[in-house]
């Protein structure tokens, strides 16, 4: 009996036991239940962050969360735009009778930079408006008024009715390192709050013709100290603010480098230190009350700087000045090198018209001058522009006695350029009593290399005046494998020093 028993059980268990693997594997017979929390996937993520990596992490999304109720989307309509390349992005709005597009909606971003509604953005947003409304990050709309715009910095305020607004820290842009991290965030064709992350790629960018700002007798002229980041900048994104992992704005996007229209790498942004002068100037005053040197200054490159006695490349060369301005009063002259200003190197153009441009009128400010071979300190007091104001032009009071010249043309083959005498319809037609006329110039030759061209007027070699090409050819002799400096002249006067290395 008890045997029965025990055989009985034993038969029961392993009964038990097929039944269980029938349901294990299913045979077909019985689907298992997920229900009862069948973990999917692998049991851990592949890497682990440590402490460091999870903190890196949270200040971008930290940043996201306190910097973007800062933000805010600016709608437009404006009259239709000549330049339909203009990198903001315009909708038309249709004429029902002949079907042309007389106004355009547009949309740009901004900075809220005060509780009680001052909003920062950029001036080519709002220039042409004649209606503005502002979007705020928590659905409310306002109309703005246009406070004031700068066109030399591509800025402008504009003010909504409100109180108790989410304010922007702004930060400081003077120290900024190339590779550090950012955020841009903005309005890109439309799609609010968008936040993209990259690093400062350059700072200090200029002459890339992105700012048009004032056109005056010696072309068009604007403040372009641009921050260059690989942060997504698109069409809406403009007035919106580039970030540090800190949350401070340390920029004001304002254009992007494109042949698409669209994003293709990198964008640029207006520095905060610029932004917060032209700012308070424009909510105090409704304009800028800027100050200005009056000269026309170019980089220095590696032959200049051999043909001025410089150890290397640096500092900037005053090509011109404006008659009667600050610099011309200070005792600043033509191809004098300004080294620093207010103890800042300044090797770029635009490092001292962007920090020129933070100043206003009545401001003084001191120069580190290269001149003659030694160092000198000059202070000059900034004056505001005068509308009026000409680059000074070349004067010539030396004896006009010229000697019988032995050669009237030569090509100096190692240069790759070809000079003549002048005759006097031409020295008419440039207005200029003596020089030498390139006549042709070589592609990829030295003087092609240093922009010499067809059509320009040498007027002095070596700091002396050039009546002929004797003179010309003499000077050249004498400074066989060291570098010549060369006064220039174009056919509007427009004129400048070339450094130009004359071979061996």
């Amino acid at each position: 009996m008890k045997k029965k028993k025990l055989f009985g059980s034993i038969t029961l268990a392993a009964a038990g036991i097929v039944f269980s693997a029938v349901l294990v594997s299913g045979f077909g017979w019985v689907r298992p239940s997920y229900a009862g929390g069948l973990n999917l996937g692998a049991k851990k993520p592949p890497v682990v962050f440590d402490a460091e990596a999870n903190a890196f992490s949270k200040a971008f999304t930290e940043v996201a969360e306190k910097v973007t109720p800062t933000i805010v989307n600016i709608n437009v309509v404006a009259d239709a735009p000549e330049n339909k390349e203009e990198e903001f992005f315009f909708f038309p709005f249709q004429n029902k009778e002949n079907n042309t597009p007389k106004q355009m909606e547009g949309s740009g971003s901004g900075i809220i930079i005060s509780d009680d509604g001052y909003i920062l953005t950029n001036n080519h947003v709002v220039e042409k408006a004649s209606k503005v409304t502002v979007g705020l990050n928590d659905k409310r709309s306002f109309e703005a008024k246009v406070i004031g715009t700068d066109p030399l910095t591509d800025l402008a305020v504009i003010k909504i009715d409100a109180k108790n607004l989410p304010v922007a820290y702004l930060g400081e842009s003077d120290n900024l390192k190339v590779g550090q991290w950012v955020m841009a965030i903005g309005n890109p064709y439309g799609l609010s709050s968008t936040v993209t992350a990259g690093i400062v790629s350059a700072i200090g960018r200029g002459q890339l013709g992105l700012i048009n700002g004032q056109t005056t007798e010696n072309g068009s002229y604007g403040v372009e100290d641009f921050i260059q980041t690989d942060a997504a900048i698109n069409p809406g994104n403009s007035g919106g603010a580039l970030v540090d992992l800190s949350g401070a704005v340390i920029g004001v996007n304002a254009a992007i480098a494109t042949r698409t229209g669209s994003y293709v790498g990198y964008g640029f942004a207006i520095p905060i230190s610029l932004a917060k002068s032209v700012a308070l100037d424009l909510i105090e005053h409704g304009k800028v009350n800027r100050g200005y040197i009056g000269v026309q200054i170019t980089e220095v490159d590696a032959a200049l700087a051999k043909s001025m006695g410089l150890d290397k490349p640096k500092g900037v060369i005053v090509q011109s000045l404006v008659s009667g301005g600050s610099a011309e009063k200070a005792d600043i002259k033509q191809g004098d090198i300004i080294l620093k200003i207010d103890g800042k190197e300044v090797n770029k153009s635009n490092e001292l018209q962007g920090y020129i441009a933070t100043k206003s009128a009545g401001t003084v400010v001191k120069l580190l001058i290269f001149r003659d071979g030694k160092e000198i300190e000059r202070s000059v007091t900034l004056k505001s522009r005068d509308t009026d104001a000409k680059t000074e032009k070349i004067s010539d009071k030396e004896d006009k006695k010229e000697e019988k010249a032995k050669l009237t043309s030569f090509t100096f083959d190692k240069l790759g350029m070809t000079v003549k005498n002048m005759t006097s319809k031409e020295k008419e037609d440039f207005k200029v009593e003596k020089g030498v006329l390139i006549s042709e110039v070589k592609q990829f030759s030295k003087a092609y290399d240093q922009r010499l061209g067809n059509g320009l007027v040498i007027i002095e070699a070596d700091r002396k005046k050039v009546k002929n090409v004797d003179e010309l050819k003499e000077i050249f002799e004498k400074k066989k494998g060291n570098a010549v400096l060369l006064r220039v002249q174009d056919a509007k006067g427009n004129a400048s020093f070339i450094g130009l290395d004359i071979p061996e």
